[in-house]
């Protein structure tokens, strides 16, 4: 990290040991994410029932998340952050037990990662607010880059590493190394990292607390239209990742190793506009940039995959896709953070993230919906009109490849309608 200066390191301590050691927690968690999704599709062959393993983590998340933005500015946020990380922990070793056991059916998974989905509903919140409490705020922008860039990071390694754990030593040992990194972190935590009291706590009733979230959101137009319009991302974002299995797993040229290079690449592509965001300038107009970004990435990556046949330029199409992800997030975050009171950002964060990513599981369940039982379905009977055939292919897969089609579409005409809505907003930094 050239970035970061001798002094630098030393007034971000605690950040630096709670940023590293939480996103190798993640690692292991995205990691048996991905095993789970490969174990899966083996067993079902179905995109629907892979996407519903993520519609049930968020679903809780979506539902809950108001209350649970109220609850973590009750207490206490390292309390609140370890004892969400034992529940999740415990979720993940019955997997490995039941796995071990031979008893692992689909519908544990479900059910242990709705429980699992529900403990990130409150622990999320917590962790904003204490990256916020750790961080001085002449270091907002850069930290937001290092936490993309961990991010990216863990989207590089958890695809390879997991494919190949998976192939080498199969699911419960993708899960050890999750229980091994939650261990690491947890300890952390608990013992090496001091996050500052806020005293301007409330312990005002969760309604209470979570009805002024709502109507800071309402009082702040800008904030909540880019809180929409992100949302609508989400959708078509979602959308894509429920159809990139059933694109890449049944293709000639797909498979499971293919799969996780192409989800790797969105890593790598992401780790180039992290640091890039480390050493941009101040933008004279982030919300421009939010809009800009986001119709880059959605009007080139799901055209690139719905026309072409080659791994590579698969790979491609993630890098173009997130590249600039990073420089919507960071200056998304940096408006949040210096709008938005610290005392009230657990609640308001927790409304955003109920608001923001309501979308995500109707997004999964559309896109595994549409391409089991529309486009599949479709050119399983059409496929064979030479313009179909040209455009999309033949055999299962040319389904999804038409349904990246329909979300290159969505995603430009939503950048495009709502960048024009969000021109009349002004952010002024302070």
């Amino acid at each position: 990290m050239k970035f970061l200066k001798k002094n630098e390191y030393v007034e971000l301590r605690n950040f630096l040991i709670l940023w590293s050691t939480q996103g190798l927690s993640q690692l292991g968690s995205s990691m048996t994410g991905f095993a789970l999704t490969l174990w899966l599709y083996e067993q079902t062959g179905s995109s629907l029932s892979t996407a519903a393993l993520a519609i049930c983590s968020y679903a809780p998340y979506v539902i809950m998340s108001i209350f649970a933005g109220a609850l973590t500015d009750r207490f206490d946020k390292k309390k609140v952050m370890l004892g969400c990380d034992v529940f999740a922990a415990i979720c993940t070793i019955l997997v490995f037990v039941l796995f071990r056991t031979d008893r692992l059916m689909v519908w544990h998974l479900y059910v242990l990662n709705a429980v699992s989905g529900l403990m990130n509903t409150v622990q999320q919140p917590a962790s904003e607010v204490a990256m916020t409490l750790v961080t001085p705020e002449k270091y907002y922008q850069k930290t937001s880059g290092l936490r993309s860039l961990s991010g990216s990071l863990i989207s590089i390694l958890n695809p390879l590493l997991a494919t190949s754990l998976y192939a080498l030593a199969g699911l419960h040992a993708v899960i050890a190394v999750d229980i091994g990194s939650f261990s690491v972190a947890f300890t952390a935590l608990l013992f090496f990292i001091d996050i500052p009291e806020n005293k301007r706590e409330q312990r005002e009733r969760v309604l209470v607390l979570a009805k002024e979230g709502l109507m800071f959101l309402w009082k702040n137009p800008l904030i909540m239209a880019l809180i929409l319009f992100m949302s609508g991302v989400n959708l078509v974002a979602s959308a894509f990742d429920a159809t990139l299995p059933g694109y890449v797993l049944p293709n000639p040229n797909g498979g499971s190793s293919v799969l996780g290079m192409v989800t790797s690449c969105s890593g790598i592509a992401m780790i180039i506009g992290s640091l890039i965001v480390s050493v941009l300038p101040k933008p004279k107009d982030r919300v421009k940039v939010i809009y800009l970004t986001m119709l880059f990435s959605l009007g080139t990556e799901n055209f690139l995959l719905a026309f072409s046949r080659e791994p590579v330029l698969w790979c491609i199409g993630q890098m173009i896709g997130w590249i600039l992800v990073p420089v919507m997030n960071a200056n998304l975050d940096v408006i949040l953070r210096t709008t938005i009171p610290v005392e009230l950002q657990g609640r308001v964060y927790a409304c955003r993230n109920t608001l923001q990513f309501f979308t995500i599981p109707i997004g999964l369940f559309l896109g595994g919906f549409m391409v089991d039982h529309v486009c599949e379905p479709l050119m399983k009977v059409y496929g064979g009109l030479s313009i179909l055939k040209t455009l999309f292919g033949t055999g299962k897969g040319s389904g999804a490849a038409l349904m990246m089609l329909i979300l290159g579409v969505s995603g430009s005409l939503l950048c495009l309608f709502t960048g024009r809505k969000l021109k009349k907003y002004q952010y002024i930094e302070k």
